[in-house]
């Protein structure tokens, strides 16, 4: 018996994209069955022409990943959230989607099940840690359990040091090996708490 994760994110040029598969990959290596869901795109087109790489990233994952729905969140045990910074905050196309989640929340299906969340900003001290914030904020209301990493690997400590989450300076180009063995960490350790709360075994 295994448990289920639904990793859920928006990426506009592909950062938070890699993180994503990382997490997925960690998850799914702890034993767990994994959905790697993406969010829709709200932006236009003439602002995502603007940016080859945006348009390029929008072209490729459009078959290659499916698109988030509420019935993820119903099928999943725990969550991984993961959003570009806005200003600090939520990316507008990961945050209409969890807006959209509050029939879900008046039947309490989010509460008790464990969440985490990993984020990129252009620069380290971009909104990295307020973005992260802000999506613990959203998990507080759904009653979920949150599972930030914590300085409890020293995988943590080689991709920067961030207890809150996975977080990646966008200025440094692609994520590196030492980010997303982070992000393939917090995917594990989430799994693992997800199990010791539905009382299955953990090694």
């Amino acid at each position: 018996m295994s448990v289920k994760v639904a990793v859920i994110y928006y990426s506009a040029t592909g950062n938070v994209h890699q993180l994503a598969q990382a997490v997925a990959e960690g998850a799914e290596k702890a034993g767990a069955e994994v959905r790697l869901r993406r969010v829709a795109e709200l932006a236009p087109d003439t602002a995502i022409d603007a940016n080859p790489a945006w348009r390029a990233h929008v072209d490729a994952t459009a078959d290659a990943v499916e698109v988030a729905a509420l019935d993820d969140l119903e099928w999943a045990d725990a969550y991984a959230l993961g959003s570009p910074t806005r200003f600090g905050n939520v990316a507008a196309q990961l945050k209409q989607f969890m807006d959209t989640t509050g029939g879900l929340w008046q039947q309490g299906v989010m509460a008790d099940k464990p969440a985490t969340a990993f984020t990129s900003a252009y620069n380290t001290h971009g909104g990295n840690e307020s973005t992260l914030l802000a999506l613990y904020n959203t998990f507080h209301h759904w009653g979920s359990v949150i599972v930030s990493p914590g300085f409890t690997d020293q995988s943590v400590y080689a991709a920067g040091g961030n207890p809150y989450g996975t977080a990646h300076p966008g200025t440094n180009g692609a994520p590196d090996e030492k980010v997303l063995a982070a992000a393939r960490y917090q995917g594990e350790r989430l799994t693992k708490i997800a199990k010791r709360l539905k009382g299955l075994a953990v090694d």
